[in-house]
């Protein structure tokens, strides 16, 4: 009788290993491990994904496959592969799959960064270019952004003088970053200067914090729809996320709009923007509030961990810390704080900037594209409906094309002059061509400005007990990698007292 049962399941088995192996023959697919009924590679992917794709790449070659419930999914590895993939094949490769809770969050593709690409991604992607991140008005928020890490300078150096210990990096970097980008974004600060969060802002926190937990966790029914049924909870979850976002958002719109009326004066800052070019662009009320939650959720994390990924190196390497401090005081001294406009003539903290993220880059695998139509990548056919994904990480480590690739040494790019917005593909932080991050200069701006002002007022050491090698450099499972462990540091203030005082600033 249970032979009977068996061997049914087993020929029906071995008959769908025989399709799909005769598929990817006849098909000239990328090769890869092999898939299992329903469920293709889900469970043979490893937490850190980048990190298993690498060693996948190293099994399978630089192009690979694997399956997610049915649907394919193809794996870059490195920058030739790119080039092909995001400027000789990139109308067709510049669409977007979304899954459930990446459809909520931008209204099914409303926004910019999730949506396909076609008249309505060209229009707002024009927005962004011609309104939202031109010099003018990243000129004009300047003061905000300076004034959030003069409050961070601040906040360390009371913290390092009171406890005498080490402090945890992330808790700063989050809140300046925090700040930064609801100012930039929604023109509020939803803290005092004690660091007491009013009520909106706990509101902001618990849909960020909650758009986190649903966003990560793995839904079978976005990759095998006919299971779609058994995860009911998870739909009403996305239904109430939705519902609070929209909520939340429209207060902060309506606030705005009122604000505008009674001054008729119009702020810089994004919510203004768009609702001021609402109807010259023609963007519905679910653009704006998928756009604005672009910013928030595209700007708050990839600052602080690429902060804390270059200061642990920074920590680790004193012979590189010690000559971006001497590029600081040659170039800025000791008598004043830094400034935005200083960052140009600070050509080795630039470097610095460009080797933590050719190592760290806070996307490692950038977001996914999705095949339009059918294309050719390294002489394989990859079908319409694909995802591509290109391993960043994978990139910036390969020993082909990089001499040393995990010493950390920023001299590499004094020495060759290496573009990272997306010109070469051995670089690709910020990704390359139709879909490459519109807020690229912002981002630079923050981080170079964030790490200058942290290294000329302090020096920076582990904690005692802690080895320099010691420090933890592994990486946390998600689609943007914090530091597995946070980084502990003893900062030691290397300038006179006055210059760590704040002087808020309201704009």
């Amino acid at each position: 009788m249970a032979f009977s049962l068996a061997f049914p399941a087993l020929t029906l088995f071995l008959i769908y290993i025989a399709y799909n192996l005769y598929r990817r023959l006849k098909a000239k697919l990328p090769p890869g491990p092999r898939p299992w009924p329903i469920i293709g590679n889900l469970y043979d992917i490893e937490p850190i994904r980048f990190r298993c794709f690498a060693a996948w790449s190293e099994i399978y070659g630089p192009i690979f496959s694997f399956y997610l419930g049915s649907q394919l999914n193809v794996v870059i590895n490195n920058a030739t592969l790119a080039k092909e993939v995001l400027k000789d094949n990139d109308q067709n490769l510049a669409d977007r799959f979304r899954t459930k809770p990446l459809a909520n969050v931008s209204r099914n593709g409303s926004d910019l960064i999730w949506a396909d690409y076609g008249h309505h991604y060209v229009k707002v992607r024009k927005l962004c270019n011609l309104e939202l991140f031109t010099s003018k008005r990243i000129e004009a928020l300047r003061p905000i952004r300076e004034d959030e890490v003069t409050s961070m300078i601040h906040d360390i150096f009371r913290d390092s003088t009171k406890q005498g210990k080490s402090l945890i990096m992330r808790s700063y970097l989050g809140l300046v970053a925090f700040n930064n980008i609801t100012r930039l974004t929604f023109g509020k600060r939803f803290m005092d200067s004690q660091g007491n969060v009013d009520e909106q802002g706990k509101e902001l926190k618990e849909i960020v914090s909650n758009g986190m937990k649903i966003g990560g966790k793995l839904n079978l029914g976005d990759f095998v729809p006919w299971l779609s049924c058994f995860f009911k909870d998870d739909n009403e979850a996305l239904k109430a996320q939705d519902s609070h976002v929209d909520r939340f958002t429209r207060v902060i719109m309506e606030e705005h709009t009122l604000a505008r009326k009674n001054t008729g004066e119009t702020k810089q800052h994004f919510v203004d923007a768009l609702l001021t070019l609402q109807k010259e662009y023609e963007l519905s009320d679910d653009t704006v509030i998928g756009l604005l939650w672009d910013m928030v959720t595209a700007g708050m994390d990839t600052v602080a961990i690429t902060v804390e990924w270059a200061m642990a190196e920074l920590v680790k390497n004193t012979r590189v810390q010690q000559k971006a401090q001497e590029e600081l005081d040659r170039v800025i001294g000791s008598d004043r704080v830094i400034t935005e406009s200083d960052m140009s003539k600070l050509t080795y903290l630039q470097s610095v900037v460009k080797e933590s993220l050719r190592l760290h880059p806070p996307t490692p695998l950038m977001l996914p594209h999705l095949a339009s139509a059918n294309v050719k990548i390294g002489g394989y056919n990859i079908p319409k409906g694909t995802i591509v994904h290109v391993n960043v990480w994978a990139l910036g480590r390969d020993p082909k094309v990089w001499k040393n690739p995990l010493q950390f040494r920023p001299e590499r790019f004094i020495e060759e002059d290496i573009d990272m917005k997306g010109h070469d593909f051995r670089l690709l932080p910020f990704g390359a061509g139709r879909r490459i991050c519109p807020g690229t200069n912002l981002a630079i701006n923050m981080v170079t400005s964030m790490l200058a002002h942290l290294l000329h007022h302090f020096e920076w050491s582990p904690p005692i007990g802690i080895e320099r090698d010691g420090i933890d450099m592994l990486e946390s499972p998600g689609t943007v990698t914090y530091m597995q462990t946070p980084l502990q540091v003893v900062p030691t203030p290397r300038l006179p007292q006055h210059l760590y005082e704040r002087s808020p600033i309201v704009i």
